[in-house]
């Protein structure tokens, strides 16, 4: 293998688990003892427990906005999944680089440190801020407390470049998405008796139908948004558990849905929708037993990306990663919350494919890494200090 420091690096950030349910604080302090070899100071923005922890650093002048490069360092679990490469140790072969995070999204995140000594030897007209978060896996969690911390800054990033994997395609829209459960709280009894009882499974059945049919409702009548290849807001319940037993009649069901919704769209309008519906099947339940009730809890919430292609960060990233291509993804990024929080024009391109991501043997293209390098090197170019 024919190591580069972008690769050197991304070994280091792969054999960390930094699995959303663990603490990404040692990968964090390696990322800091990096910086700080190159001179470079950081600063942590932690979670309430002090488990996990998001970093900014700014290279360059202070007082300029500059652009900033953001990342995730969480990963999905790779319990339950078949993997025939070590998933935490690096390794290459036929030029893959395999290991959990490899493509979603460390490998972004090891390129845009190696490139850290380049920045380093430059002299920056304009800044270069890292924004390296936790928590982005279950619901973009981490990056609230970094945003809250940033918005308390007089100068503030100009544009911002998520890095997520899109082959090095310049994205300036995705979906945003809203995420619940739903428990049903029915009565028990034999099911000999079942009109004496409230089945809970059949009321969380009524309910998912409703899901179902908003979903079909959109596929058939929109609103339609034609950059995405699902041109339309989708809805899916995803898990479903209730009962006991076949005798019982269930006093129990619960289930977790979630919609992903196009910029033009209000998701919580069909969550408000949703909860008027339950209560008036509260209402039906509660005919037979006061202990009757539908408890719904929104679990994960944010926002859609919607950059305008006039924006000037769109020209000036697609002439960086040479691609005058639109493009889209079917999957979110924390880049919603730093245009809507922020209002920082924000566009997602990173090295990798999300087709890879998630999945047993995860793996990035070694080309792919090369095409982000140069593209971290063309950065730095169009943000030198000229002579």
């Amino acid at each position: 293998m024919t190591d580069t420091l972008t690769t050197q690096i991304l070994s280091k950030l792969i054999a960390f688990d930094t699995t959303s349910s663990e603490s990404n604080l040692a990968l964090m302090h390696y990322v800091q003892s990096f910086l700080s070899e190159h001179s470079v100071e950081s600063r942590l923005v932690y979670n309430q427990e002090k488990t996990k922890a998001n970093l900014y650093a700014t290279l360059g002048p202070q007082d300029k906005a500059g652009v900033m490069l953001s990342g995730h360092t969480d990963t999905v679990p790779v319990t339950g999944q078949n993997w025939t490469q070590p998933p935490y140790k690096l390794s290459k072969l036929n030029d893959r680089y395999y290991g959990r995070g490899t493509s979603d999204m460390k490998g972004f995140v090891a390129a845009v440190l190696a490139s850290v000594p380049q920045i380093q030897a430059n002299e920056l007209h304009t800044p270069i801020h890292l924004a390296f978060s936790y928590d982005e896996e279950i619901g973009c969690v981490g990056v609230r407390k970094l945003i809250e911390n940033l918005k308390e800054q007089t100068i503030k990033p100009a544009i911002c470049i998520i890095g997520e994997p899109t082959s090095m395609q310049v994205v300036t829209s995705h979906k945003g998405k809203i995420a619940a459960t739903v428990k049903v709280i029915g009565k028990e009894c034999h099911s000999g008796m079942a009109p004496m009882g409230v089945n809970a499974i059949n009321y969380a059945t009524r309910l998912i139908h409703w899901l179902e049919q908003a979903a079909i409702q959109r596929k058939l009548d929109g609103p339609f948004d034609s950059n995405y290849d699902i041109p339309y807001s989708t809805i899916h319940t995803g898990v479903v558990q209730g009962g006991q037993a076949l005798n019982i009649v269930p006093n129990f069901c619960d289930f977790t849905f979630e919609m992903r919704n196009i910029a033009k769209e209000d998701p919580f309008q069909l969550f408000e929708e949703f909860k008027t519906y339950a209560n008036q099947l509260i209402t039906e339940m509660r005919e037979i037993s006061e202990v009757c009730d539908i408890q719904i809890e929104l679990i994960t919430q944010y926002p859609g990306l919607s950059t305008s292609e006039t924006e000037d960060v769109v020209s000036y990233v697609r002439n960086l990663a040479q691609s005058q291509e639109k493009a889209n993804i079917n999957f979110g990024t924390e880049g919603g919350l730093f245009s809507q929080e922020l209002n920082i024009p924000t566009v997602v391109c990173g090295p990798g494919s999300m087709d890879q991501g998630h999945k047993p043997d995860e793996f990035i293209e070694a080309e792919q890494l090369t095409q982000c390098d140069v593209f971290l090197q063309k950065l730095i170019q169009s943000l030198r200090q000229q002579p």
